[in-house]
């Protein structure tokens, strides 16, 4: 796993320019910590920070392919081509030979093999550039469901791209700028694909690739969820999805460096700890790490509500034992999630403040405790939007509303919410209606049910499923990838998510949902497949989400630091604040709107600040 980065122009040398690449690529140097690389031709300069994982010596980048001391091509890759080595096998069969033992020059040769549509052979998460110098042209390709980040700005002569927007902004002639459209972007939980939020910047969509050519840009798509019919029965489903999944963590579980499992004890992380064990056990290795998230006393404390009826350590200590996994609790207090050392590093890793709040600080905070033990992590990300796991699938009034269900659902209700917007309670009502976010969220909505494709005759509550999972699987994950993806780079850790294998999604995708709630429950595919490897405590485990500080001491802090910007006559996101209500709030209860909306504000005001982002409202 790797930070990429480059520049193309077509009317300017790019071999004088290695000061400004050598800034951009500097941008990823947590990404990759192992290695720096630059790769400069006439017209495209390539950038490349190295998290090494597999090859540690041969997969040195960018890395070129020559024949006749002439480059045929070049890239700057980032990801894991888990199918490399059957690729390999293939290539080799058509007379290539390698040099390394890298998934990296296998993707090089693929493209030299089969042209573009190499990338319909690929199964892994990957954002690389190909720069092929024959032809001046520049490829950038993005996997299929959009794990790894590629952002791109179009200039008059070729374009700028990097894993993360800091890359591009690092280049002199970009200035960042943000207008109400990115704002309602940033605020509205609507992740729209292709939308960098940044005025200018674009992200690669997941499943397409970018073409750079004298004469332009252009994207095309290479895969997307589609349609197909659905024969197999229940106990054929349940075998095919527990064949797939081991597979699938069998071919996940190759790296030579250490890896480890995040287990919360929930029914999604459990079953990828459980099953990597069962991999490693009958490799002959193990056992496997294990690593879960607590709060000091949280356990002890702990209040249930409508959103966390239970807190994970129970559960995690429970599936630990079960499995015999090398398991470990990362313990964080409200001074490691309030310091602001820490909190500037979550913003400088997402480049733009993105409202989980603790939830951001806490995840980096595990996330770098992890990494000094191990520098791969298999997660449990996305089962909940592949098998239907959150509550509001299974609540008809938010299953058959006119908007995301997830709205709908009262994944705000902990946020304040008239505006749909998360912790926008403490801002000026003229700043809101400028965002126009309900109007934001509702053309969002309208331009992803109008992508999705049905079967003939398809209708009622399994024509809304399918959309309802469609909207899960293109926006609602995304959100969740991206945040799983910076934190865990900020620290050079690789975490792998095998629930996103686009075989696994694509079947489970189109199985009806009266299959997917067969025992009458959420993920019910998910949990017969594998059961047998459970504790009945986790297997029957209801859904409980990532853990929050319910420390009361967290929100007093906030609002200490809150009450200072308001103070601050100077400060960037005064202007944006109902000041009065800031003032009637801080003299309140501190609940989770409150919460909320203070994280929002502070991050915001951090961001102009050092950023330096220009509001274009």
């Amino acid at each position: 796993m790797c930070g990429i980065t480059g520049w193309v122009s077509y009317d300017r040398d790019l071999t004088t320019e290695r000061g400004t690449l050598e800034a951009m690529t500097r941008t990823m140097a947590f990404r990759g910590p192992d290695a720096a690389g630059i790769w400069l031709d006439t017209h495209a300069a390539l950038g490349h920070r190295r998290l090494a994982v597999i090859d540690i010596e041969g997969g040195k980048q960018p890395m070129l392919v020559e024949h006749d001391g002439r480059t045929l091509l070049a890239t700057t890759y980032s990801g894991e081509v888990y199918n490399y080595r059957e690729l390999r096998a293939e290539l080799e069969s058509h007379g290539h030979t390698f040099r390394t033992s890298s998934d990296t020059e296998v993707v090089l040769h693929a493209y030299l093999e089969w042209g573009e549509d190499f990338t319909r052979r690929l199964n892994g998460m990957y954002a690389f550039a190909l720069w092929d110098p024959r032809t001046e042209e520049l490829l950038l390709v993005r996997d299929r469901m959009g794990i790894k980040p590629l952002y791109y700005w179009p200039t008059s002569d070729g374009v700028l791209f990097g894993s993360e927007p800091k890359a591009i902004l690092a280049h002199p002639a970009v200035r960042p700028a943000v207008d109400a459209e990115g704002l309602a972007e940033l605020v509205g939980w609507a992740k729209t694909p292709g939308h960098a939020v940044y005025r200018g910047m674009y992200e690669l969509r997941p499943g397409h690739t970018a073409r750079v050519r004298r004469s332009g840009l252009t994207v095309r798509r290479y895969w997307s969820l589609e349609a197909r019919e659905h024969t197999d029965d229940t106990a054929t489903t349940v075998r095919h999805i527990r064949e797939l999944l081991d597979d699938i963590v069998t071919r996940q579980l190759i790296a030579d460096v250490p890896l480890c499992t995040l287990l919360s004890g929930g029914l999604d992380s459990s079953a990828i700890t459980a099953l990597a064990a069962k991999g490693l056990a009958d490799a002959g290795s193990g056992p496997v790490r294990s690593f879960s998230v607590d709060f000091t006393g949280y356990t002890e404390n702990f209040k249930a509500d409508t959103l966390r009826p239970t807190p994970d350590g129970p559960y995690a200590h429970a599936l630990a034992e079960h499995v015999r996994s090398d398991h470990s609790d990362i313990v964080l207090d409200t001074a490691a999630l309030m310091d602001r050392a820490h909190r500037d590093a979550v913003l400088n890793a997402r480049d733009m403040p993105m409202g989980f709040g603790d939830g951001d600080t806490s995840l980096y905070l595990l996330f770098k405790a992890i990494r000094e033990q191990s520098t791969v992590a298999l997660s449990g990300e996305s089962a909940d939007e592949v098998f239907g796991g959150y509550r509001w699938f299974h609540d008809p009034e938010a299953v058959h509303s006119d908007t995301f269900p997830w709205v709908a659902g009262g994944v705000f209700d902990r946020f304040a919410g008239e505006q749909s917007g998360a912790g926008t309670s403490l801002f000026d009502p003229g700043f809101l209606a400028k965002l126009d976010l309900p109007g934001y969220q509702a053309a969002r909505y309208r331009e992803a049910l109008d992508e999705i494709s049905y079967l003939p005759g398809e209708s009622g509550l399994q024509r809304r499923m399918r959309e309802v999972s469609y909207l899960h699987l293109t926006r609602f994950v995304q959100l969740l990838l991206d945040r799983k993806d910076r934190a865990s780079m900020a620290v050079g850790l690789e975490v792998r998510v095998p629930f996103c294998d686009h075989r696994l999604v694509e079947y489970v995708y189109n199985t009806p949902w009266a299959l997917k709630t067969f025992d009458g429950r959420e993920k019910s595919l998910l949990r017969a497949a594998v059961r047998d490897v459970l504790p009945d405590i986790v297997a029957d485990r209801v859904k409980s989400p990532y853990p929050s500080t319910q420390d009361p001491r967290y929100a007093a802090a906030l609002g200490a630091e809150l009450r200072r910007v308001l103070d601050d006559k100077d400060a960037p996101v005064r202007p944006l604040l109902d000041t009065a209500g800031v003032a009637q709030a801080l003299s309140g209860d501190a609940g989770e709107a409150f919460r909320t909306g203070t994280e929002l504000v502070l991050g915001l005001n951090t961001w102009l600040a050092s950023y330096g982002t220009a509001l274009e409202l």
